[in-house]
């Protein structure tokens, strides 16, 4: 009685319920699943490889690309900005001597801080263009768009994107020259060429035209950085003015500068720009501060090393050390001030933000 039921109560065996044939055919489809679980990994990892290849190739471009652009950027200051006619005029020693050494003044500064923004800038913008750009061809190259759908990048899009940098080279560089001239000449225009300035004293003078230029006195709180203004034209740019006779290629390229002009208005992006202005402005101080190394009477008389505030120059002999550092700033050959701005990590990571934002495909359904 107590076998009978025991023997009710205890499970069959898996070949019992199922028999032989069943085992194998459950084996089968374990295998299938695993086998199919082990191509998808493999696919994405591959896919994820290829990704981060592209991208770190578009990021050796961006890099070449600001390198390639920056004599024309020092090219265009040194023109807009030609101190080199003033030093000539007073090498002749004319009666005008001390209004030139004025403009010379105004001018010097004015080229240099104008060398920093603009250098700042074009590595940041070149950073956006490029991911976004590069997000979409990397899109393009995926299987995704290989059923016959029409790119979203086709070449002649992307040469149309890309020519819109030239704002910043152009009228966006001409109306920042304005507005740097004009805080130069607020901060340094009462300041006579014998008054002595330390390196302290000075760095206290371009934060002061920094805060002019980007608005930091203001009450107002803008939801961007005012420096965007030079970075692209306003949304009513000429190709949105063509709205009714747009072909394909100029709604794919509005689209890209609406994306563009959007990712620029983000808080990320003020961020970024930021600290490249921060580490752009504390690289021109230490350029300049090699001529503030104080001398053994300075070492006698104070007995501090510390020439941050115990050397003094005066301004008429700051303003030639000021005016030689577009050189250094604007350098193709891979300087310490380009190079610190190309290797910071924020914008790395910023840059790897945007590709990821451009590269996914559910940016196809947008």
């Amino acid at each position: 009685m107590c076998q009978a039921v025991t023997w009710r109560l205890c499970p069959l065996p898996l070949t019992t319920r199922v028999g032989l044939p069943g085992v194998y055919l459950l084996g089968k489809y374990g295998q299938k699943k695993i086998r199919e679980i082990q191509e998808r990994e493999a696919a994405e990892y591959i896919a994820q490889a290829r990704r981060q290849y592209h991208f770190e190739s578009n990021q050796r471009t961006c890099n070449m690309t600001v390198l390639s652009m920056l004599p024309t950027l020092r090219d265009t200051l040194m023109h807009q900005l030609n101190s080199e006619s003033l030093t000539s005029l007073l090498k002749n020693r004319p009666a005008n001597k001390l209004e030139i050494w004025e403009d010379l003044k105004i001018i010097s500064f004015t080229r240099s801080i104008v060398a920093v923004y603009s250098t700042c800038m074009l590595v940041v913008l070149l950073r956006v263009q490029l991911n976004i750009i590069g997000g979409y061809i990397y899109l393009d190259n995926a299987a995704v768009c290989k059923n016959g759908t029409t790119p979203l990048a086709p070449p002649e899009v992307q040469q149309q994107y890309l020519s819109s940098i030239q704002h910043l080279l152009g009228d966006g560089l001409t109306e920042l020259i304005t507005i740097v001239k004009q805080a130069v000449h607020k901060v340094f225009g009462s300041i006579s060429l014998k008054h002595a300035l330390s390196l302290l004293e000075l760095e206290q003078k371009l934060k002061d035209i920094r805060k002019v230029v980007e608005h930091k006195d203001s009450d107002q709180s803008a939801p961007y950085s005012p420096l965007c203004h030079y970075l692209m034209p306003d949304e009513e740019n000429p190709l949105a003015t063509q709205a009714c006779g747009l072909t394909e290629r100029d709604t794919a390229t509005i689209k890209l500068l609406n994306e563009t002009r959007d990712m620029l208005e983000s808080p990320d992006f003020s961020t970024v720009l930021s600290t490249c202005l921060n580490r752009g402005f504390s690289q021109l101080l230490d350029n300049v501060a090699e001529f503030f190394r104080p001398t053994e009477q300075d070492l006698t008389q104070n007995g501090s090393v510390n020439s941050l505030s115990s050397v003094s120059l005066p301004l008429a002999k700051i303003i030639p050390i000021i005016n030689g550092q577009i050189h250094s700033v604007c350098s193709e050959t891979p300087s310490h001030f380009v190079q610190d701005l190309l290797m910071m990590e924020q914008v790395k990571d910023f840059a790897a933000n945007v590709y990821e934002a451009f590269s996914t495909p559910q940016q196809l359904e947008k």
